[in-house]
């Protein structure tokens, strides 16, 4: 089987985390005490850095702190903000049921103040979640209506990230054609905004698909096409994965390290 691995986990930012950066602008200054505003913001960087860090335990509980010092000022925006950075850790940690129950609620306060790009990411992540843990059908209710949303705003890398999901919900349930026609559109966006690394990953997640399949030439030209990419761009850890690959694909009863598939 071919190896894998998570792709760009150290230089995306999840699109919780930026979602929770967000709402603390300008106009919810306005709105609170400079104490308060002070306050906030302190505990919202901590936050954001801890979760960045991937320290979740503390992120958790200083987002506590910040959620109910948004409900004490009735500011939605900041709850928002708080109650997406605890679903997004809850799911970092694996506590898939606490990760939906603040999901659910910031979703609700997204559509309220009709912030759209959060809404769209929060679904995203709902879908992940119930991909996670074996519903493929729910997760594809929530990724499908995050993917026009995305679309509507023009955000390019939440729609290729929802588009890479959906692709690798269809892979898991057996639908590898469906899986590919979804790939294909990732590969077309990160070719548009010149993503080479995600260029190649998704290169890479094309041939396991043929490769599944039994298509073989097929295979071995997206990940040599992949392997290109990856040296060109020096990407060493690419490089030797998709070596890997094309080895287990020239010698397929040679034990090979079990695939790996992420969200991303």
């Amino acid at each position: 089987m071919l190896s894998g691995r998570r792709v760009f986990s150290g230089l995306l930012i999840s699109l919780s985390i930026i979602a929770t950066a967000l709402p603390v602008s300008q106009p919810i200054q306005a709105q609170t005490p400079n104490l308060s505003h002070q306050e906030i913001e302190k505990l919202q960087q901590q936050a954001l850095q801890q979760t960045r860090q991937g320290q979740s335990q503390q992120a958790l509980y200083t987002l506590q702190k910040l959620l109910k010092l948004a409900q004490q000022l009735k500011n939605r925006k900041i709850e928002l903000g708080a109650l997406l950075g605890i679903g997004l850790n809850y799911k970092n940690i694996g506590q898939v049921r606490q990760a939906l129950k603040y999901y659910n609620q910031a979703l609700l306060i997204s559509r309220e103040v009709r912030y759209r790009l959060g809404e769209a990411g929060i679904l995203n992540d709902i879908g992940e979640l119930y991909a996670s843990v074996g519903k493929p059908q729910k997760a594809l209710e929530y990724l499908n209506q995050a993917l026009p949303i995305f679309r509507e705003i023009r955000y390019r890398l939440g729609e290729a990230i929802t588009l890479h999901n959906i692709g690798l919900v269809y892979s898991t349930i057996g639908q590898p054609q469906k899986s590919l026609n979804y790939y294909d559109r990732v590969l077309a966006i990160s070719r548009e905004v010149r993503d080479r690394s995600r260029e190649a990953w998704t290169l890479n997640n094309i041939s396991e698909i043929y490769n599944t399949i039994g298509q073989t030439r097929k295979s071995l030209d997206y990940f040599n096409q992949a392997l290109q990419i990856f040296r060109a761009v020096g990407d060493k850890e690419g490089e030797t994965t998709t070596l890997n690959n094309i080895s287990a694909v020239h010698d397929p009863i040679k034990p090979q390290q079990k695939s790996l598939k992420y969200f991303y």
